[in-house]
């Protein structure tokens, strides 16, 4: 979950802006959680991983 679109419920404001400590502590939060691949989008992410299948279906049909 990204918190570019929550809204805080203690403040009324976008989270990614900071306005309050809720704020602030859950976008902390969710930033950790976000690990390596968090802020890449699930369109990039299976595209690469497509492309990565193509280069090994293409490897191991050039070893045969």
């Amino acid at each position: 979950m990204t918190y570019d679109r929550l809204v805080c419920a203690n403040c009324a404001s976008p989270v990614s802006e900071g306005r309050c400590r809720v704020c602030r502590a859950s976008r902390e939060r969710l930033q950790q959680e976000e690990g390596p691949f968090g802020g890449l989008s699930p369109v990039v992410l299976i595209s690469a991983l497509l492309v990565l299948v193509a280069a090994l279906a293409l490897l191991a049909h050039q070893t045969i």
